[in-house]
């Protein structure tokens, strides 16, 4: 196993990274709702947002990919948390100008995303952030998410962070699992029934851990 920085070449399978985390145990995530489109479009439009030039959390340079004999079996990203947001609505508008989406069809997905808000919860503006960790249903069981979490827990002390947080689907026991084993305690977490009602979770759960 090696764990790397990852390419632009990585963009498709950081793609099904993202649309995989973002999903967690449920059919469908962020992504599917808020585009509201087929599965191979919306994983289409975010490896373009992976390869953008503005940076978000879901660009290739924010991502650790863990390979076994050479191909990518596991990824994660780990940024800081302050700004996002903003900074991924911003990828979200270029790709959409590049595809020429249509003005009133990027409101909608705005309008689509908002479900989130009510039960969304992540580190403080000072915490270094672990999202979208996704490993490939052939490569589980071979302990690559440890390997890229303890990484980005080095990358993140290096930065000069002092605690690290990671969110995800209340109800993803296999993911609360990992976490805990590589030392992430319970900190928070939000509910919402029409959350609960649109993607069959009750909200997110966020975990934290000094680094």
């Amino acid at each position: 196993m090696t764990i790397r920085s990852a390419r632009p070449d990585d963009a498709a399978f950081i793609a099904r990274t993202i649309l995989s985390s973002q999903r967690g145990y449920r059919s469908r995530g962020w992504f599917d709702v808020a585009l509201g489109w087929p599965e191979a479009q919306c994983l289409d439009f975010i490896a373009c947002v992976a390869v953008a030039r503005a940076v978000s959390m879901w660009h290739v340079s924010q991502f650790l990919v863990a390979e076994v004999d050479g191909r990518p079996g596991a990824a994660l990203c780990a940024v800081p948390a302050a700004g996002t947001g903003p900074a991924a609505w911003r990828a979200i508008e270029e790709v959409a100008a590049a595809i020429r989406l249509a003005a009133p069809e990027l409101e909608a997905i705005r309008q689509r995303g908002a479900y989130m808000r009510a039960c969304w919860v992540q580190g403080g503006e000072g915490d270094w952030m672990i999202e979208h960790v996704a490993t490939d249903p052939a490569y589980r069981g071979r302990g690559l998410v440890q390997a890229l979490i303890a990484h980005a827990l080095d990358t993140g002390r290096a930065a000069g962070f002092a605690r690290a947080t990671i969110s995800f689907l209340i109800g993803n026991e296999p993911a609360e699992r990992a976490y805990a084993k590589a030392g992430f305690v319970f900190a928070a977490e939000k509910r919402d029934p029409d959350f609960e009602a649109l993607i069959g979770a009750p909200g997110f759960r966020m975990f934290a851990r000094a680094i």
